[in-house]
């Protein structure tokens, strides 16, 4: 027994294998484990001893099978015979010294006929596997557990039209988010910030102001470090950055981003391409690049832009020998299409891909087998019930957010009385103040009428006087009449003191009480509907009407059709790249929000840290070039004078 780590894009499976475990048995049982069907497109890769890539073999041709069948079958049958043979021949050498009997059982011997039931020829589970196809023999390095990668091998044309399960899908956009960071796929920066924005909707969901708070996408790989170098700009900005075209994504389902990611993501020119170093006949080195599309030739610093392309629909045989690569136009008047990579081993790889995606290239021009038509119609059926699910979602939340409006409405302006409130409380307060200095005034205005009282009482009892003392000279009588006459224009002037202080009084007391009277009523007022307006419950029977409303409109009008169409699958096959468009040349949104992420990253790029890929795509912009208009311009022409083009590079 063997211990087998199998690593998918977001899981680790470990298994036990025999010594007789294929890589088939393997593939069959990694698919199981994570519930995928659409098997076609993955394969197990394992590094070789040499530190190269290699895919496990899973399939073989059945005549390949019937064959070793037929030739192990013989050698168990030259056996059998060889060793009946042998047993016949000592027998007849005996047979000089034996007796009749002997005789006789000698002639039974040799009746008999030869057997294939022997244990040591009986064909168990594993006898018609190879022993190249066999786990244990690929030249896989050496350790325990021996490790494979789940990976997608071939690519589909168009993700929209071609991913079926949710599965599959989330494998190829982990795969195609990795290949992306980590530069493997050139990607621009304004493309960049729009696909984090949209793998972060599709890992944390909707964006939420209270809990995703600054510094929340701190820890997640979003951007290539490439990106990041070129622009002077902090984390906090990066992630302002993304959060505000994150918010632009709400009520998207975490599926839909991943798709919304990979329509995207498959218009990079470097998606879904496997590079081979090559040269042709003169010597030069170039990149082949293998895709879903057909075969394309790149310059040696060029990557991104293709100089040569040939469609699938153009190759009708490829084949090797030793470094050489042979591949054969469907145009019999063009000549062959000759390169030379650098290993046997390279042209092998080279070989597998190229009959893969052919064949794949072929059955996308043919009616679907009965279980892909299965599967999609599952599918739809998921995706209809996870659509009116996501409609009833939708209006729950729009409910729920527009209570929590209405909630913080009444928060608001309950907090806005309470502030008021105090601020009366505080005017109370200095009313109340206002009074305490009005009553001191009024103590003021007591002990003034107190001391005019005793003035008056004086002022009697030197009237007395002066009744009594009517005999008294004239001189002195005068000066009496001057002393009262001072002492009455005085309590004259305290009268009319107090009688002013007394009514300014009166008066202010009463414009207190009044304002008092006015500001407690209004205050009691406003708190009483605000309390009850912040504690009474929104009604929402409105809201299941509307839901209902929906629920109808959902019924009757979201039926989605399928589309299929037939091709044929002769040299007339229509190139599907004459057609395609990139997604931002067919959304005007996209365009809008590209321009305006480019714009944002200009302020801040660092054009020393520009990078080779960065100015080729730099260039291809300016002439207006883009993946699929690149590859229309290189396939325009006849074979022949594509083949002499290349030859001549």
């Amino acid at each position: 027994m063997m211990n087998v780590r199998v690593t998918t894009m977001d899981a680790e499976l470990e298994f036990a294998i025999q010594q007789g475990t294929t890589g088939k048995q393997l593939f069959d049982q990694v698919v199981k484990t994570i519930g995928l069907r659409e098997v076609w497109f993955f394969g197990l890769q394992y590094t070789d001893s040499k530190g190269d890539n290699t895919w496990i073999k899973l399939y073989k041709k059945p005549e390949n099978v019937i064959c070793k069948h037929m030739k192990k079958i013989g050698k168990i049958i030259k056996r059998n015979i060889e060793q009946h043979q042998h047993r016949l021949l000592s027998s007849s050498l005996t047979s000089s010294s034996s007796n009749g009997s002997s005789s006789m059982n000698g002639s039974k011997l040799g009746g008999q006929k030869p057997s294939l039931s022997s244990s040591s020829n009986t064909l168990d589970g594993d006898s018609d596997s190879d022993e190249d196809d066999l786990v244990m023999s690929q030249d896989v390095q050496k350790g325990d557990p021996l490790l494979f990668k789940f990976r997608a091998k071939f690519y589909p044309e168009d993700v929209a039209e071609e991913l079926i399960q949710d599965i599959t899908l989330r494998l190829f956009y982990l795969q195609v988010k990795n290949a992306i960071l980590s530069d493997e796929i050139y990607c621009p920066p304004e493309t960049s910030v729009l696909l984090a924005s949209y793998a972060v909707q599709a890992r944390h969901g909707d964006y939420n102001k209270g809990t995703h708070v600054p510094g929340f996408l701190a820890k997640d790989r979003l951007l290539p470090q490439r990106v990041i170098d070129q622009h002077k700009m902090s984390k906090d900005e990066w992630e302002n950055s993304i959060t505000t075209w994150w918010q632009e994504h709400r009520g998207l389902l975490r599926e839909d981003a991943m798709m919304e990611y990979l329509k995207i993501a498959q218009d990079l020119e470097m998606y879904g391409v496997n590079y081979f170093e090559i040269r042709n006949k003169k010597g030069t080195e170039l990149w082949l690049g293998v895709d879903a599309l057909g075969l394309n030739i790149y310059e040696k610093e060029d990557r991104l832009t293709p100089k040569i392309g040939f469609p699938w629909s153009e190759i009708r045989n490829i084949s090797f020998n030793d470094r050489k690569f042979i591949i054969k136009p469907i145009d019999k008047k063009a000549p062959d299409f000759v390169f030379f990579a650098p290993r046997v081993r390279i042209n092998k790889r080279i070989l597998a891909l190229c009959m893969g995606n052919h064949e794949l290239y072929m059955r996308r021009r043919k009616p679907d087998t009965i279980d892909v038509q299965q599967m999609k119609a599952q599918a739809r059926d998921e995706k209809n019930a996870k659509q009116q699910e996501r409609e009833k979602l939708q209006l729950a939340l729009a409910a729920r957010e527009r209570a929590e409006k209405k909630q913080q409405e009444y928060e608001d302006r309950l907090r806005s009385m309470q502030e008021e409130m105090e601020r009366k409380q505080a005017n109370l307060s200095e009313a109340q103040d206002t009074i305490r200095r009005l009553q001191e005034q009024l103590n003021q205005v007591q002990a003034a009428k107190e001391e005019l009282e005793q003035r008056q009482n004086e002022l009697h009892e030197m009237m007395q006087r002066l009744e009594e003392t009517k005999n008294m000279e004239a001189t002195e009588r005068a000066k009496l009449e001057e002393e009262i006459r001072v002492k009455q224009l005085e309590m004259q002037k305290i009268q009319e003191e107090v009688t002013l202080k007394d009514s300014e009084t009166k008066r202010l007391h009463e414009e207190v009480e009044e304002a008092i009277r006015k500001q407690v009523a209004k205050c009691s007022n406003e708190a009483a509907a605000a309390l009850q307006a912040a504690t009474t419950t929104p009604k929402h029977h409105h809201v299941e009407e509307e839901e209902e409303n929906e629920e109808e409109l959902i019924n009757g009008e979201n039926c989605t059709q399928d589309f299929s169409k037939d091709f044929d699958t002769d040299e007339h096959i229509k190139d599907p790249v004459e057609e395609r468009r990139t997604l931002a040349e067919r959304n005007e949104r996209l365009q809008d929000q590209l321009k305006a992420l480019k714009q944002d990253l200009a302020l801040s790029r660092d054009d020393t840290m520009e990078t080779p890929n960065d100015k080729i795509h730099r260039e291809n912009v300016r002439q207006g070039r883009d993946k699929y208009k690149t590859l229309r311009e290189i396939r325009k022409g006849n074979t022949k004078r594509r083949v002499d083009q290349f030859e001549n590079m």
